[in-house]
């Protein structure tokens, strides 16, 4: 068992809107509906909604973020990125750095230049694979379990008691390698060498199963708040970034065994929704998730359709529900946000909604539809659906 020092010990929020957020996840009948964490990404809207000075934000910016989420009337609060904006400038992203995902004219790993599939596959099998293996024998329960709850306890202490965190980060599951070898070089091998691909994902599957065992007694110890966001890209405005059929024989087993964990332990999972999601839904369902957020309606993810949907255990799906932040916020108009949003409680599930933006609010929207976006959602977390 690990040892667990008392001030890692979470003690549930008790206001008012803590409270909400803890009803709608455990599917309880509320009055309100809870609002989901913000993230614009431009200072000037951030210090507007916190109530501070020009500059602020950059002087002194988890105190202006965390300011920002309470005047926000934020309840629930899973992924904590105060310094996210720091990387944005007033039009947008402005680092000069390229990676293999952002334009970089070489990717050399390992004294590896990775420019084919064979290359690629060369350096998964000579350091991918036993960086995976050496970390699966280097693996640590009670350390894990101990990090996760001082960070855990950590950041709630800092939001105080009027917004519910809840856990984020820690779990571990198979996903793609494009970000460390470039979109081209990992698909290809990814089409070539599918043995390959499935023994990484075996792999990654491993260690997860271990991690994710110590998430559980973490959430079990530290009395967190059941609920857990999965945040993993895995599809485009077309669709699966790989065919479904792959998906299948490939990587779900490997999932479904490795999330099984947190599943047995009650924890409800639910997936972040990047791109057009909708041939993955059934099939993450059917291995025991909860519910999504951030869908991306314009790409074919159809919210009224996924919202009628049921868990493999036959109850409502937890949906955080969400602005669009591609379309509706930065080219609506208020009157359009305010649709959205009676859009969204109208199709959504009758218990387990959240709401919010769809994702982080890009420079150039509209003050307007900021202001539109909090009142909308002020309105119903006081409300209701009325």
């Amino acid at each position: 068992m690990a040892r667990v020092n008392k001030r890692q010990m979470m003690s549930m929020p008790v206001s008012e809107n803590a409270q909400l957020a803890l009803d709608t996840i455990l599917q309880k009948p509320t009055r309100g509906i809870p609002s989901w964490l913000i993230n614009p990404m431009e200072h000037s809207v951030i210090e507007q909604l916190a109530g501070v000075k020009q500059g602020e934000y950059v002087r002194d910016y988890e105190r202006v973020y965390i300011k920002m989420q309470k005047a926000f009337g934020t309840c629930m609060l899973d992924q904590y990125i105060p310094d996210n904006p720091l990387s944005m400038g007033s039009h947008g992203y402005e680092s000069a750095d390229k990676g293999p995902t952002t334009g970089a004219d070489k990717i050399v790993i390992d004294g590896i230049t990775i420019d084919s599939p064979e290359t690629t596959a060369e350096h998964m099998e000579r350091f991918l694979f036993a960086e995976l293996r050496a970390k699966i024998a280097a693996f640590d329960e009670e350390k894990t379990i101990s990090r996760i709850l001082k960070e855990e306890s950590e950041i709630q202490s800092k939001l105080g008691d009027g917004i519910l965190k809840c856990p984020y980060g820690h779990a571990v599951i198979p996903t793609f390698e494009y970000d460390r070898y470039g979109y081209l070089n990992y698909f290809m091998v990814f089409a070539l060498y599918p043995e390959l691909v499935e023994r990484h994902f075996s792999l990654q599957a491993d260690y997860g199963m271990l991690v994710n065992k110590a998430l559980a007694k973490a959430f079990r110890i530290g009395n967190l708040p059941p609920l857990y966001r999965i945040d993993y890209d895995m599809a485009d405005s077309r669709g699966t970034l790989t065919s479904m059929e792959s998906l299948e024989k490939l990587w779900f087993p490997h999932f479904a065994r490795c999330i099984k964990p947190l599943i047995d332990a009650g924890i409800k999972l639910i997936w972040h929704c990047d791109g057009n999601l909708m041939q993955m839904i059934p099939r993450l369902i059917e291995v025991g998730l909860s519910g999504f957020q951030g869908f991306q309606y314009e790409d074919g993810m159809y919210y009224e359709k996924i919202c009628k949907m049921k868990t493999k255990d036959g109850e409502d799906l937890i949906i955080i529900a969400g602005v669009s932040v591609t379309r509706t916020l930065p080219m609506g108009t208020p009157d359009d946000v305010k649709r959205e949003i009676e859009w969204l409680v109208a199709n959504g599930p009758r218990t387990g909604l959240f709401l919010g933006a769809s994702s982080s609010i890009t420079p150039g929207v509209p003050w307007e539809n900021i202001k539109a976006l909090k009142d909308g959602l002020s309105y119903y977390r006081i409300h209701g659906r009325g």
